[in-house]
């Protein structure tokens, strides 16, 4: 047979080869794109919780979800207990006050529990600063205390013949009440700092539930009743 006569070279193999290598193609430009948008991808996902805050719902969110969490508008975090000793002078004076009587010192003694919380409804502002975020939160407050009227104990600590000193007692037992309020005041500063931990704490749990990337994120906390906070701009070294 001559070579007239030979069958023609078959017409796939360059199909074949080309098909090849526009796969192989295919395949690179997948893995470069997916090199290549990975890190931005991971970027995305970093920025959600920033982006989140740019849109200035996020107090409102963090609002919603604390009155639900909490089942009120109040955010209760501490709780002291103590047994606190009230003490009232009662003063009096006779012929229109031209001469005053020897004072009658009346003291009472028992248990108190008060309750610390921060108001839902009050001013709240979450504010993201690079790798922290700073909330500015309402005042403390305290609820009305709870004596334990069954264990007060009361006591004349200084008495006058010339005196009711019934009478300074029962004046005593009507602004029990009012006494331990003005003490549960008095007592924040006891309660300041794990107020302060119990609401970072809480509102890291919030993050955590609304945003996957929030994990590395800083918080600090600071009450309305405490000093303006700097922003970095206003820092000088």
């Amino acid at each position: 047979m001559d070579d007239r006569q030979k069958p023609p070279p078959s017409s796939r193999w360059p199909i074949a080869v080309a098909a090849l290598g526009l796969g192989a193609l295919a395949l690179a430009g997948f893995m470069f794109e997916s090199t290549r948008r990975t890190p931005a991808d991971v970027l995305d996902a970093g920025r959600s919780i920033v982006e989140a805050f740019r849109q200035g719902t996020v107090t409102t969110r963090f609002v919603s979800y604390a009155t639900k969490t909490s089942g009120s508008n109040y955010l209760q975090f501490a709780r002291l207990e103590q047994v606190e000793v009230f003490e009232r002078t009662d003063s009096a004076t006779v012929l229109w006050g031209q001469l005053s009587l020897p004072d009658v010192v009346v003291r009472a003694e028992a248990p108190v529990e008060y309750t610390y919380y921060l108001d839902l409804n009050e001013r709240w502002d979450l504010v993201i600063e690079e790798d922290r975020v700073l909330v500015d939160a309402p005042e403390i407050r305290a609820n009305t205390p709870a004596i334990a009227i069954s264990e007060i104990r009361y006591d004349i600590a200084e008495a006058s013949v010339l005196r009711d000193e019934e009478e300074a007692l029962s004046n005593l037992r009507r602004g029990l009440s009012d006494l331990a309020k003005a003490r549960a005041s008095d007592n924040t500063p006891l309660i300041r700092e794990l107020g302060r931990r119990k609401t970072e704490e809480f509102i890291r749990s919030w993050l955590l539930a609304s945003y996957d990337d929030a994990a590395s994120f800083r918080i600090e906390v600071r009450f309305a009743d405490e000093s303006p906070r700097l922003s970095p701009s206003e820092v000088r070294p």
